[in-house]
């Protein structure tokens, strides 16, 4: 039975027995998420939460990508025309700390590449299944940007510093690595993912259901990259961490240093100080102070810049500003955590 949430043909309903089934379906946009999905998919899950006929939720995406991220593109040219509005990630952050206190069972299907904001849609939910298709990453230091949508509360729960990792790199990994880190909880083949949502939807236990459909996944990272994650990104400072990696003349080491390089130095500084900040926060106070960030960036140099060389002039390179890390002042990092008198996010 199909439910209309809104969202336009762009986020489908339906609800399939004892589930509520969402389908992301912008394919042709790798099914980027924009502003109205954000406002359909809050208004089902909020009815859904009430809904004694719905025992859980499946989102998964249509076509080769769960989802790649949000659509930024409006955002960007707002920007340019110095109109900055802050609404879309406001919306997206409230919905992102509502999946997290969902209290049903959140099934997320990542079939393809899940990125940014296809993360933030999905790896809060109570369950994470990811085949053998899957690619995770949150690359936004490549664009100007920070790992936002939940990045502090999520990456930085992950263990042997791969969070720091992640967003210090903006590297995709595949559902070995996912599932060995917890990011993932279960591992099933495309192939199986058909019967998968069948069953889910005829009730009984989802854990059982997910257990006896999952296999293994073996994991990617061999034990020499994992053991130099967790020793140079251990530190307490971004300096002492590229100081490290420097040092370090091991080859998978130095090309780890030389993707660092590229990133934006001013998004490198927020997001080490954002994912060591967020292991010490809830999933609310993360959003309350990634909202703080957003802000910021929104009137920054980095993000516009980043955009019209990855996204709108594809391939050509970022002019940061400032252009090394020594450039980025203690007090203009600062400035990015700073309270919002009268504007902070509202959950």
């Amino acid at each position: 039975m199909k439910v209309d949430f809104g969202g336009a043909e762009e986020i489908l309903f339906e609800q399939v027995g004892c589930a509520g089934i969402v389908t992301l379906n912008r394919p042709s946009s790798l099914n980027a998420v924009n502003h109205g999905m954000v406002r359909a998919l809050a208004r089902a899950l909020s009815a859904w939460e009430t809904d004694d006929t719905v025992k859980l939720v499946i989102i998964r995406g249509e076509g080769r990508a769960f989802s790649a991220g949000g659509d930024i593109l409006d955002v960007y040219k707002a920007g340019l025309a110095g109109e900055a509005k802050p609404d879309f990630f406001a919306d997206e952050y409230r919905l992102n700390a509502a999946i997290a206190r969902f209290p049903k069972p959140y099934v997320a299907l990542i079939d393809g590449i899940v990125m940014g904001g296809g993360v933030g849609v999905s790896f809060h939910g109570s369950h994470r299944v990811m085949t053998e298709n899957a690619i995770f990453a949150m690359p936004e230091v490549g664009i100007g940007f920070f790992p936002d949508v939940g990045g502090s509360f999520l990456l930085s729960r992950l263990p042997g510093e791969f969070g720091m990792y992640l967003a210090l790199t903006g590297n995709r990994i595949r559902r070995g690595d996912a599932c060995a880190t917890g990011l993932a909880t279960h591992a099933v083949d495309a192939a199986e993912l058909p019967a998968l949502t069948q069953a889910l939807c005829e009730g009984g236990d989802v854990d059982a259901t997910l257990a006896a459909c999952a296999g293994t996944a073996e994991r990617e990272m061999d034990d020499g990259a994992l053991h130099a994650i967790a020793s140079h990104f251990s530190f307490g400072t971004l300096a002492e961490v590229l100081q490290s990696l420097g040092e370090d003349q091991d080859e998978w080491v130095q090309k780890t240093a030389a993707t660092i390089a590229r990133r934006s130095p001013t998004s490198l500084h927020v997001a080490f100080r954002q994912v060591r900040a967020g292991a010490m926060l809830t999933m609310d106070e993360c959003m309350h102070m990634e909202f703080r960030i957003l802000n910021r960036m929104l009137t920054g140099h980095d993000f516009y810049e980043g955009i019209r060389a990855v996204l709108v002039e594809k391939g050509s390179t970022p002019h940061w500003k400032p252009d090394t890390l020594d450039g980025v002042k203690d007090e203009d990092i600062d400035a990015y955590f700073a309270p919002l008198p009268g504007k902070e996010l509202a959950l």
